[in-house]
């Protein structure tokens, strides 16, 4: 089969190589890929690759060889699926606990959008805990999390204030229900009972300044790629005993695939709605990468087997 692999060249970051067909173990099934989606997180593991990486995360296509064990999908069926590696090819392994069926209702290029993006936001909103009537600040609010957490969040009763730098994707934000859009988050009136923090550097203490007392920030990236300093004394100027949470999407105490059938139906049920910035197929897949690692992709990059 074809499949992508790193090259560690910033101008081609990946190129396509013949390999033999994945053996699934009892507990996966045989994924035919029909589109994946690519993160940001992979554009940074592509810098450095380590031998034998095979990236990809977020995947929807066909089940065309069930699990051994019984478990999961038992014939043709179409799906979404978050393996932890493998998914830029023509067939990828995913256990059986990281699938769920979609209806005809949900496109794949809908279902490759969702996995990672989703999962994270879903797990974060509950990590948070009740959100009805609080503020939240969320931080680095451009991509697909800042998306899916925005609609979530607003859905769920809170005024959720969204730091964007980039004015477009600020608007289409507030349309998802975003109490409030702003530049920097310096540009943030708080205090907030939540902070949602993913850019580090200085974001994070200039975003914990805005934390009310006893509030919760919850730290789930460092898109910035710096390193956040804080200093002790300055949680008595406004979030005096606040909480710092450390957040791992994968960190959950439920199943993948229970989780991304709750995103899928709320996707069938038009009550998300997947954002899809790029559509390109095995010969645009290099550009898709860089285009994404520049941040000149607004939405999902998503990449067709055609």
């Amino acid at each position: 089969m074809k499949t992508f692999v790193p090259t560690a060249d910033p101008a081609e970051p990946v190129v396509l190589a013949d390999v033999a067909e994945p053996v699934p173990r009892p507990d996966e099934a045989l994924v035919k890929v029909e589109a994946f989606s690519v993160n940001r997180g992979e554009t940074f593991r592509l810098e450095r690759p380590a031998p034998g990486d095979r990236p990809g995360k977020d995947v929807a296509g066909l089940v065309v060889q069930p699990a051994a064990d019984g478990s999961g999908p038992s014939g043709i069926t179409r799906v979404v699926g978050h393996p932890m590696a493998g998914g830029w090819a023509e067939y990828v392994a995913v256990p059986t606990g990281a699938l769920a069926e979609l209806p005809d209702s949900v496109s794949v290029l809908q279902g490759a959008a969702l996995p990672l993006a989703g999962l994270t936001a879903l797990r974060l909103l509950r990590a948070a805990g009740p959100v009805p009537g609080r503020r939240v600040l969320l931080t680095g609010a451009s991509g697909g999390v800042g998306h899916f957490v925005t609609e979530l969040a607003t859905a769920a009763g809170a005024q959720v204030t969204a730091v964007t730098r980039n004015a477009e994707r600020g608007a289409r934000l507030a349309e998802l229900g975003a109490a409030e859009i702003v530049h920097d988050v310096t540009e943030a009136r708080g205090p907030y009972d939540i902070v949602l923090e993913s850019t580090g550097g200085r974001a994070l203490s200039d975003a914990l300044a805005r934390l009310a007392r006893r509030g919760t920030l919850i730290w789930f990236g460092q898109a910035g790629r710096v390193p956040a300093t804080l200093d002790f004394f300055d949680f008595f100027a406004g979030p005096e005993s606040a909480v710092i949470r450390h957040f791992h999407y994968l960190d959950a105490d439920t199943r993948l695939g229970d989780d991304l059938a709750t995103l899928v139906r709320l996707t069938a049920e038009g009550r998300l709605h997947p954002e899809i910035g790029r559509v390109a197929d095995w010969a645009g897949t290099a550009a898709a990468l860089t285009d994404l690692r520049d941040r000149r992709v607004r939405g999902k990059a998503v990449l067709t087997l055609s």
